[in-house]
Formats: C-alpha cells, sequence, structure tokens
C-alpha cells in the first residue's frame, strides 16, 4: 500500500461567506486542502492512476458559486466532495477569511476520515 498526501494549498476565491451585512457581497476566500489517499502501490506515471486534483479544484469552484452563511458548512461540504473518491482515506479542509479584519484572518478547519 502506498500512502500519498495530495495538496492544493491557498485556493483563492471570491464568495459569499458570512451572516454579517457587509458579507453580502462576495469576499476573498483562501481554502486549503490535504487529501491522504490510498494506492495499492506505487501508481503508474498516468493521471489515471492517481487522484485528479483537477476534480476537486473544479468541484471547490462550484461549491463557492453556491455561497453559505457559515465557514463550517463550506469545509463540510468540501471534505465530502473530497471523500467521494474512495482512495481518499483523510482529508483536511482550512478555509480562511482573507480580509474581514485589517489585522487578523478569520478560519475554520475541519478533519474527516473514514
Amino acid at each position: 500500500m502506498a500512502e500519498f498526501t495530495t495538496l492544493i494549498e491557498d485556493m483563492a476565491v471570491a464568495m459569499r461567506l458570512g451572516i454579517h451585512p457587509h458579507e453580502a457581497a462576495p469576499q476573498r476566500v483562501l481554502l486549503s486542502v490535504w487529501l491522504t489517499v490510498d494506492y495499492p502501490g506505487v501508481p503508474a506515471d498516468t493521471i489515471e492512476a492517481v487522484l485528479d486534483y483537477d476534480r476537486v479544484h473544479d468541484g471547490i469552484r462550484a461549491l463557492a458559486d453556491e455561497g453559505f452563511a457559515l465557514q463550517e458548512t463550506l469545509v463540510e461540504r468540501v471534505a465530502a466532495l473530497c471523500l467521494a473518491d474512495a482512495r481518499v482515506r483523510r482529508v483536511r479542509v482550512r478555509s480562511v477569511k482573507a480580509d474581514v479584519y485589517p489585522d487578523a484572518r478569520v478560519g475554520c478547519e475541519i478533519v474527516r476520515g473514514r
């Protein structure tokens, strides 16, 4: 068994996220995803043999288009997207509102596994 970690770090999306009136407009959100992926052995050097991170990237973009009230909901939905691939054993998802405060970033993180 070969265990790999596939990463998408600090993916910037503009989306509606939040409950406050000033968050009604899209804001910059940074998303990072760490996927622990199990393969039966060292995968062949083809995209068909491994997790295609384009699917995760595009799925995150589609979720961002939906918008959410809570970061907790966003990270849960991204985790579910990742776990749809049976080879993913564990996923950690972090969202960060990059510009909500002038002196701090605000985020949420979830870890899910099988």
